[in-house]
């Protein structure tokens, strides 16, 4: 079985490739599939910065390090770092007082297990998923 870290991953490979398959090139986000996802999978995080379409597009341009007006998935990680750093400073900003190391949420809903759409947990085994004649395979 997967460990948590290994699954959430997974989880954020396979999310951008569920948009990035949808339009034009399978490997890259255009703005269209950028703002479908971060949209609907990012809803906590936009509603907590107060982000709007001007902002999204902000975002897209700052990460486009080549301008070719869409994201690769090495671009795209460096929101994922960023959202990272920035989720983790709200942890520590709504942790409960006290002495010792806690957290409180961050952007989203902590769940604790890694969950598919459906709410149940991954069971780890292997998948894979095609697109444009490429494919990639997920084993564990």
């Amino acid at each position: 079985m997967s460990s948590l870290m290994e699954c959430s991953l997974e989880t954020i490979i396979n999310i951008f490739h569920q948009y990035s398959t949808r339009l034009e090139h399978p490997d890259r986000l255009n703005q269209r599939e950028f703002k479908q996802m971060v949209k609907k999978e990012l809803p906590n995080f936009l509603k907590k910065q107060k982000r709007d379409e001007a902002a999204i597009n902000h975002i897209l341009e700052e990460l486009d390090t080549n301008g070719d007006t869409e994201l690769t998935f090495e671009e795209f990680s460096v929101l994922i770092a960023r959202l990272t750093v920035a989720s983790h400073e709200e942890m520590h900003k709504t942790a409960p007082p006290g002495k010792g190391h806690s957290h409180g949420p961050g952007f989203g809903e902590s769940r604790g297990t890694c969950q598919n759409k459906s709410g149940t947990e991954q069971s780890g085994h292997g998948h894979g998923h095609s697109h444009g004649g490429h494919g990639h395979s997920h084993n564990h």
